[in-house]
C-alpha cells in the first residue's frame, strides 16, 4: 500500500485516539508517521489539525466506520448516518458532544408558559431570551435553555424555532416555516457537533443542520438550497424585559424535565474559562475565541459588533453594506437590538433609554421597529450574540466593527 493510500487512515486513527484504550504510544507513533505532526494521543489537537488538511480524505465507506462508532453510544444514531449519506460536511468533524443517547438533550416543544406575575423563581438580575412576534410577548430563561438548548415553538401565530448552541454562546432564532413545504420543521439537538458548533435535525428526515448558518449539511435535505429564515430575538435582563412587556410570558417551571435549573448548573464553568470545550481552529485574533459580538443576519447583509462596544449602554450608528443601521446595546445584560436607520444619525433621549432622538424628534425603542414622531416605522433587523470563535469560523468574510479596540 503507497504512502498517500496509507493517509486515508489518517481520520479512522483520530478517532481512536479519542475513544480507545490502551495502545497510545503505538497510535501516536502511526499518526506522527503517516501526517509528519507529532501531536501525541491529543486528540483535540489531531482534530485541529485534521480541520486544517481537508485535502486528506478518509478511506472509502468512513461513513460506516462512523455510523458504528455512534451506535455503538446510542443505535438511534444510525438514523442520522448510514452508507452514501450526502453531505456537504466532513464527516471525520463531525464529533460527539457527550450526551449519552441521541434524546440526551430534549427540546422544549410547545413549552407551557405562565404569567410574568406567577413567576417567582425569576429573578430580575438573570438573562432571558425575549421573543416578540405579532403582540404575543415570550421569555425564555437561559438557565431553561442550557439544560434543553432548543425550542419548537408558534409565538403570535409564527411558528419558530430558537436553536442555542451553548458551546457557541449562541441563541438563534429560526422562522420554522419553508416556502414550498407544507408543514413546519421540528427540530432536535443531535449531540453531535461540527466544529464546536451544535449539529440539530429535523424530525421529519433526520437530515443534521448546522445550528449557526441554518441549513441542513448531512442527510436527505443536502444541497436542497433550504436555509431558515433568521428573525429577531433579545437576549436581556428578566427585569428589564418584565418593565419593557408586562404582559409578557414566561417558560413555566414544569417542562416534563427533571434538572438542576440553577443559574449557571449546566454550563457556569464553561462560560467562565477561556477555552473551548470541543476542538475548532481560531486563527482570527482580532478578538479572544470567546469575547462575545453580537451577529446582525438580515440576509446578505451581515456584520458583527464586539459586545464591548456597547459598555455602559450605547447607541451605534453605522453601515452594513449599503444599508444604514442603528444598534441600541448594553454589555452588562447581552442586550443589543439592531434596526435600519435610513441614514439618521441617532442618540440616546437622556434619561430615558428606551428613547431615541434625532434632529426630527424622538423615537420609541419597540421589538418590531423604531416608531417616530409622527408613526413612521424603521424596522427591527435580526440578529443575536454569539462568541467571537463562532462567529469568524462560520462567517469568516462577513463585516466587522473596527470602532472598538
Amino acid at each position: 500500500m503507497s504512502p498517500v493510500a496509507k493517509k486515508d487512515m489518517v481520520a479512522a486513527l483520530i478517532v481512536k485516539a479519542r475513544y480507545g484504550r490502551g495502545g497510545e504510544a503505538e497510535l501516536a507513533k502511526a499518526l506522527t508517521d503517516l501526517a509528519g505532526e507529532n501531536f501525541g494521543a491529543d486528540w483535540h489537537k489531531w482534530m485541529e489539525w485534521q480541520q486544517q488538511h481537508p485535502e486528506i480524505k478518509p478511506f472509502h465507506e468512513f461513513d460506516v466506520f462512523k455510523a458504528g462508532v455512534l451506535a455503538g453510544i446510542d443505535p438511534n444514531y444510525r438514523q442520522l448516518l448510514w452508507r452514501g449519506i450526502d453531505h456537504e460536511i466532513r464527516l471525520e468533524e463531525v464529533v460527539w458532544g457527550g450526551v449519552k443517547a441521541l434524546t440526551g438533550i430534549p427540546s422544549l416543544d410547545f413549552p407551557k408558559h405562565i404569567a410574568a406575575s406567577e413567576a417567582s423563581f425569576m429573578t430580575d438580575e438573570e438573562l432571558v431570551f425575549g421573543v416578540a412576534i405579532n403582540g404575543d410577548v415570550r421569555a425564555y430563561p437561559l438557565r431553561f435553555m442550557d439544560w434543553h438548548e432548543m425550542f419548537n415553538d408558534k409565538v403570535g401565530g409564527k411558528y419558530v424555532t430558537l436553536a442555542y448552541c451553548t458551546l457557541c454562546a449562541s441563541g438563534i432564532l429560526f422562522d420554522s416555516t419553508v416556502e414550498g413545504r407544507k408543514k413546519p420543521f421540528k427540530f432536535g439537538s443531535s449531540g453531535l457537533l461540527y466544529r464546536s458548533n451544535k449539529l440539530m435535525y429535523d424530525h421529519e428526515t433526520k437530515s443534521l443542520w448546522n445550528q449557526f448558518i441554518g441549513r441542513p449539511v448531512v442527510g436527505k435535505l443536502t444541497g436542497s438550497g433550504i436555509e431558515l429564515k433568521v428573525l429577531p430575538v433579545a437576549t436581556v435582563s428578566w427585569g428589564a424585559w418584565k418593565k419593557q412587556h408586562p404582559n409578557t410570558k414566561v417558560l413555566s417551571t414544569d417542562t416534563g424535565y427533571e434538572r438542576p435549573y440553577q443559574p449557571g448548573a449546566a454550563y457556569g464553568e464553561y462560560f467562565t474559562s477561556p477555552n473551548l470545550m470541543f476542538p475548532a481552529v481560531t486563527d482570527d485574533k482580532r478578538l479572544n475565541q470567546k469575547d462575545y459580538v453580537f451577529a446582525l443576519r438580515a440576509g446578505s447583509a451581515e456584520k458583527a459588533w464586539p459586545l464591548k462596544a456597547f459598555d455602559g449602554g450605547k447607541v451605534i450608528n453605522d453601515k452594513v453594506g449599503d444599508m444604514a443601521v442603528v444598534l441600541v446595546g448594553d454589555s452588562k445584560s447581552r442586550t443589543v437590538r439592531g434596526y435600519k436607520s435610513d441614514g439618521a444619525s441617532f442618540d440616546f433621549d437622556t434619561p430615558r433609554i428606551d428613547r431615541l432622538r434625532t434632529d426630527a424628534g424622538e423615537w420609541r425603542i419597540t421589538e418590531d421597529a423604531l416608531v417616530g414622531p409622527d408613526g413612521q416605522k424603521l424596522e427591527r433587523l435580526p440578529g443575536h450574540i454569539a462568541f467571537w470563535f463562532a462567529w469568524s469560523g462560520y462567517k469568516p468574510k462577513a463585516a466587522y466593527y473596527e470602532g472598538a479596540k
